[in-house]
């Protein structure tokens, strides 16, 4: 199977707006899930859910006359996020999410909580990223949300999908939702009855394994990129995303074509491809030697 490439705008109608905060914006609410099931191998202690496609999808249609609004409007959408001082793509994406749950009537959530911290005698146990009240369902649900782009490896099973740090795999998030962000049974006075994690963002196959099927806990519903150590043949057609346009690229390139590339995310807008490129290991390892050869010569 080959990666997916959603050319219609229809199926990503978060790349309607104009404004770069709304289109992450409605990116954060209609965007599927980057997995539509937990794999097999991994070893469940706390149960979960992940949202359907089709919900995301539902929240999207209710929210639309808000997002056209804001596009033209956005001042308070920039005053909720201008509470943020970080630069993390994850805390971003949350406070996105945040701001689209405190607008009550466009969805069926109450916000019951938000990083609610849980306190068990003088040693803080955990932290839930939101407690809210399904209105739908008369549950109570608590959400941990998460935006992470995985580089498969190898077979493309469960323990070869890194992060840009390596340290950071899916199957170590997964793990913790698991073994223990889902651990808590009541938050904040109220019985916790469905747990669902939020996981967007986007997953990448090396080059050579496009003829490779997907796992099939992989949701086929959100766009697959590609990653490699070399220069696509058409790289003159690309350029580098700046790192809030990982969320979401803006409505028109923000960059030139890179004669020189560096680690990073580049989109051919065109084709709508994204393609993240990481330098070489020996090509690093050159630079390393560089750097440090520098640093000694200045040292002397």
């Amino acid at each position: 199977m080959s990666p997916n490439t959603f050319t219609d705008i229809s199926a990503e109608p978060w790349l309607n707006f104009r404004n770069p905060l709304v289109r992450q914006l409605a990116f954060s609410v209609a965007s599927p899930n980057i997995l539509q099931q937990l794999p097999p191998a991994l070893e469940q202690r706390y149960g979960f859910d992940f949202h359907p496609t089709d919900c995301w999808l539902q929240h999207f249609d209710h929210y639309q006359s808000r997002l056209k609004h804001l596009d033209q409007h956005p001042a308070a959408l920039e005053d909720f996020l201008s509470q943020l001082k970080s630069t993390r793509l994850g805390l971003r994406f949350e406070m996105l999410l945040w701001f689209w749950l405190t607008e009550r009537d466009y969805h069926p959530y109450e916000l019951l909580g938000h990083s609610i911290q849980i306190i068990d005698g003088p040693r803080t146990t955990g932290e839930l990223d939101f407690l809210l009240l399904n209105h739908d369902h008369q549950q109570v649900e608590h959400w941990e949300v998460a935006l992470k782009y995985y580089l498969a490896e190898r077979d493309l099973s469960l323990p070869y999908w890194y992060g840009l740090n390596r340290s950071d795999t899916l199957l170590r998030k997964l793990t913790h939702f698991t073994q223990k962000q889902f651990q808590f049974q009541q938050a904040q006075g109220h019985t916790i009855q469905q747990r669902f994690a939020v996981l967007k963002g986007q997953l990448y196959l090396p080059e050579h394994a496009t003829a490779q099927a997907l796992p099939d806990w992989v949701n086929p519903e959100r766009r697959i990129g590609t990653w490699g150590q070399h220069l696509p043949k058409n790289h003159q057609d690309f350029y580098r995303l700046q790192r809030h346009e990982w969320i979401c690229p803006h409505a028109s390139p923000s960059s030139s074509a890179n004669a020189f590339w560096s680690n990073g995310l580049y989109l051919n807008q065109d084709q709508s491809a994204f393609y993240m490129y990481r330098n070489p290991v020996l090509m690093d390892a050159c630079y390393q030697h560089y750097w440090t050869k520098s640093l000694s010569l200045n040292n002397i």
